[in-house]
């Protein structure tokens, strides 16, 4: 079945770009010290078409430019465009990993990159072909060892604070997590009662999930005797590369004390899921089309917990 146009807009930007080194997957400190400048950012928030929350950034004292955060990359990029306009030196050749696979990329030095009033300096990034203009980068986790994230949906705002003990409040859920390549995964979470891993990923528009959970939908519904055809649907990736999913709907699903009820997920047994270690594993990504429901959803990736703002 072809997508409806709704749903092909939703699920033009699947995923960002995750680059190697791959390091181990054993387990992190509860508490982990960062090593970047950690001087608190507040930024006000722009948007693409696909509602990708974009954050201003300067290159060598030049811009801002747009660049989208992604909690689902582990390396910063820039685009292929942008890394052209300023004209800037070539770098030793990458690998970086997508959502479909892994390819060979150019690199760029970036002699200062600043973020509101963070900065690293002599940045080496992978230069992508990114397929929308709108976008001319992308901020991965490297900019956030030890620190806290804050999406502020509701207030188009994004905070990059010290970590920090959260006080119990009203419409606030607190998840525990896990450090995976730098990225967090939800570990106290299921789908009717059985244990998932979940992904929180706000480069991806759309929530995914691999083939281990998809079967787990499946025998539910043949069980019932209620068996579904799902949608297919055509996605394509931050850099430009397209692939098909199927979307269908997650009847419940549990993150610690937040209860969701009937979620879409697409199905895609994506490349991504075997850099993370859990091709094996009923796992989901947790995109933008999700995320956008809670007015804050807060990552602290000091002591790998997850905080959502219930609207």
């Amino acid at each position: 079945m072809l997508p409806t146009r709704r749903h092909a807009a939703a699920g033009l930007l699947a995923a960002g770009a995750a680059a190697i080194p791959i390091r181990s997957l054993a387990a992190e400190p509860l508490i982990e010290v960062p090593d970047q400048d950690d001087s608190p950012s507040h930024l006000d928030t722009g948007a693409d078409r696909f509602e990708h929350m974009l954050a201003p950034v300067t290159i060598n004292g030049q811009g801002p430019f747009q660049f989208l955060m992604d909690t689902g990359a582990n390396v910063s990029c820039i685009s292929r465009a942008l890394a052209d306009r300023l004209d800037l030196a070539p770098g030793p050749s990458a690998r970086v990993h997508t959502m479909v696979g892994v390819r060979d990329r150019p690199s760029v030095l970036i002699d200062h990159l600043q973020v509101g009033s963070r900065s690293r300096k002599a940045v080496n990034a992978p230069s992508l072909p990114l397929s929308t203009s709108d976008v001319d980068g992308v901020l991965g986790v490297d900019w956030l060892k030890g620190q806290r994230l804050v999406l502020g949906f509701k207030s188009k705002t994004l905070e990059i604070t010290r970590s920090k003990e959260d006080r119990p409040q009203a419409g606030q859920v607190t998840v525990p997590a896990r450090r995976r390549l730098g990225q967090l995964t939800i570990v106290d979470a299921d789908l009717n009662g059985r244990r998932i891993s979940a992904m929180i990923d706000s480069g991806a528009q759309t929530t995914l999930c691999n083939a281990p959970l998809r079967r787990m939908v499946d025998e539910a519904e043949r069980r019932k005797g209620q068996p579904r055809e799902h949608e297919k649907i055509r996605l394509e990736t931050l850099a430009g590369e397209p692939f098909t999913g199927e979307l269908f709907y997650l009847p419940f699903v549990r993150l610690g004390g937040l209860h969701l009820g009937n979620v879409a997920v697409v199905y895609a047994d994506m490349h991504v899921f075997d850099i993370w270690g859990l091709k094996d594993t009923p796992a989901m990504v947790l995109g933008m089309d999700l995320l956008r429901q809670f007015d804050t959803v807060s990552l602290d990736f000091g002591r790998s917990r997850v905080r959502f703002d219930i609207a």
